[in-house]
């Protein structure tokens, strides 16, 4: 009974389920910017179809094309298109990560001064010790003035210079 049972088809509802799943990888891909797009190399029709999905701004056109695009991904392997995704959303998590781990830093630097600068050079001998004092003053400065946080921003961009060696 057993082999009887494997040679069926999918039932109807295991169906719908590929297919729903398919249309979410589809919104996924609509969700791309067209140099990813070109890089996953997808097929010419399932490409034109998802680059016309990002010009449609009706709920109910847009709903269509990308049952569309669910319906041509039905045709093809999925499996490369679904590993390239994973992998560029691990890149973007990482990219956050560095992001968010510069952002504390800085803050930690305008906010506890001297002994965060002290913890960053014991990690980071090779730091500007001038220039990041400097822009700390003139950021905590800026701050108790109410003026725009251009120092801030500064040594944000200085600290992300170094995020590959930050602690």
């Amino acid at each position: 009974m057993d082999e009887h049972s494997s040679n069926e088809r999918p039932s109807k509802s295991q169906r719908k389920r590929d297919a729903h799943q398919l249309q979410a990888l589809g919104k996924q891909l609509v969700g791309l910017s067209r140099a990813q797009l070109t890089a996953l190399e997808l097929p010419g029709e399932l490409f034109e179809a998802i680059t016309a999905a990002q010009a449609i701004a009706q709920h109910g056109a847009r709903r269509r094309q990308l049952q569309y695009i669910g319906k041509l991904m039905r045709r093809i392997d999925t499996t490369s298109i679904q590993a390239s995704l994973d992998a560029l959303n691990e890149s973007h998590r990482a990219d956050t990560t560095a992001f968010h781990r510069v952002e504390q830093w800085r803050d930690r630097l305008l906010q506890e001064g001297d002994s965060a600068l002290g913890t960053l050079r014991a990690a980071c001998p090779d730091i500007d010790l001038q220039r990041i004092r400097t822009l700390v003053r003139t950021a905590q400065r800026e701050t108790a003035e109410n003026r725009a946080p251009r120092a801030a921003r500064e040594l944000f961009r200085y600290l992300r210079t170094l995020q590959s060696v930050l602690p």
